[in-house]
């Protein structure tokens, strides 16, 4: 090929476009695009306005997907297909479970979104693609699907033999922490070509994905992670106690109020620590030995958080700033929650997963480190490096974006900054 023409790549579960983002800084022009969801597709359109956007599911699109992109290539070969399946039903069950449950006759209810990816891999056979890029969560390892002749099988196993002999692949898990991204967020990325010059690197080196470029423990010479802190220190100011907003020069930088029982419970709570284990806020009182709250196995081995974590200070008696639930009688008992709710976010290391409720105090994680709110969409921008790139957050048809769409695009993407640096690897190879 002409190493001075962009790769050309088709993108399937395409969402608003954030991994394509990435794409498009690596030099690869994305031809066509599929998406479910017209919200979302709708938000590609605005910023990928010369790519052929099939809305739609994928089994009803798969056809005219393929014959957009033979048209479009004029006979050339396709370079990439990049396939975001949803992530939502991928299993933590084990192969062996799954199998030992189906031998016994057990009729198995698994999630119909992962079927999705035997359409994927359609579009891919019929492109013939020179590489297939799967991103997903690190559970799609464990997943187990029914394969083209219904037979319950690896995830895995079914791509390798769906794209057959002529494709050799790899999958191995990334934390974009590892490529600068301020934000600790674990995907696996499954790699399969036909190249042979990628062939050849899959067989001396065994991945095709770059090395790390920063590290926790700032090993082998690689810079160290990047915090929150780095990421938002020059960020005006908000809190929760009052509807405020920041300037206006700064679009998105603003946060939901929170109640005064919740503003209570958050403005007591230390970084890296869940509210539920908040000591007491009584100045004359003081107690730091209440017990903290957790988990445990209930007798059918159901891990659930203890019901008997104490709401009142044992020492003075006073409420403690502990998420609580008012009874009828007027007395409080602890709420039920995951032990990782209402917890507040550490400086001095990345964010964690920014997920579809990073707007939500009681979401796992998402206080904010040093001030009583949750992140500002502004700041979830650069948590997850959206902001280093060109990216309009708006609807092609000008209907009005809600934040809750902005929320789950990002929830449900990764971030560019780190899949930049595996597709300008990717490239680079394609390139030789």
């Amino acid at each position: 090929m002409n190493p001075t023409q962009p790769l050309t790549a088709i993108s399937l579960f395409s969402g608003g476009g954030i991994g394509d983002i990435a794409l498009r800084a690596s030099d690869v022009q994305v031809l066509v695009a599929n998406e479910l969801r017209p919200d979302r597709a709708s938000v590609f359109q605005q910023n990928f306005p010369g790519v052929v956007m099939h809305v739609g599911d994928i089994e009803a699109q798969k056809e005219s997907i393929v014959s957009r992109t033979k048209a479009l290539l004029q006979g050339a070969e396709l370079d990439v297909l990049f396939a975001t399946p949803p992530c939502q039903g991928m299993s933590k069950n084990g192969r062996g479970k799954l199998l030992a449950r189906a031998a016994q006759g057990d009729r198995l209810l698994l999630d119909p979104r992962n079927q999705l990816i035997l359409h994927a891999l359609g579009v891919a056979n019929a492109c013939q693609p020179r590489l297939v890029v799967f991103e997903n969560v690190p559970e799609m390892r464990n997943t187990m699907i029914f394969n083209e002749d219904g037979v319950l099988t690896d995830i895995m196993e079914v791509i390798s033999d769906s794209l057959g002999s002529r494709y050799q692949g790899s999958w191995q898990v990334v934390e974009f922490a590892d490529y600068g991204v301020p934000q600790r967020r674990k995907r696996l990325i499954t790699t399969f070509t036909r190249d042979p010059v990628l062939k050849e690197r899959l067989n001396t080196t065994h991945t095709l994905l770059p090395p790390a470029t920063h590290s926790r423990d700032e090993e082998d010479g690689l810079l160290p992670w990047i915090t929150v802190e780095e990421a938002l220190s020059d960020v005006p100011s908000l809190d929760a106690r009052t509807k405020a907003l920041a300037t206006g020069d700064i679009p998105f930088h603003r946060v939901p109020t929170l109640d005064k029982a919740k503003y209570f419970w958050v403005s007591h709570t230390p970084a890296g620590r869940s509210a539920f284990d908040n000591q007491c806020a009584n100045p004359a009182c003081g107690f730091q030995e209440n017990a903290s709250h957790g988990a445990q196995r209930n007798r059918k081995g159901i891990n659930q958080s203890k019901k008997t974590t104490p709401v009142y200070c044992q020492a003075c008696g006073e409420l403690l700033p502990r998420p609580w639930v008012r009874e009828e009688d007027g007395s409080y008992r602890i709420m039920s929650g995951y032990t990782s709710a209402y917890k507040r976010m550490r400086a001095d290391v990345p964010a964690s997963a920014l997920t579809r409720n990073l707007s939500y105090a009681c979401s796992d994680h998402k206080v904010h480190p040093t001030e009583n709110r949750v992140l500002s969409l502004y700041e979830a921008f650069r948590i997850h490096t959206v902001d280093e790139y060109a990216f309009d957050w708006q609807r092609v048809d000008n209907q009005r974006l809600a934040d809750k769409t902005i929320r789950e695009i990002l929830g449900e993407s990764i971030p560019p900054k780190g899949l930049e640096r595996i597709f300008t690897h990717l490239a680079m190879l394609l390139r030789l």
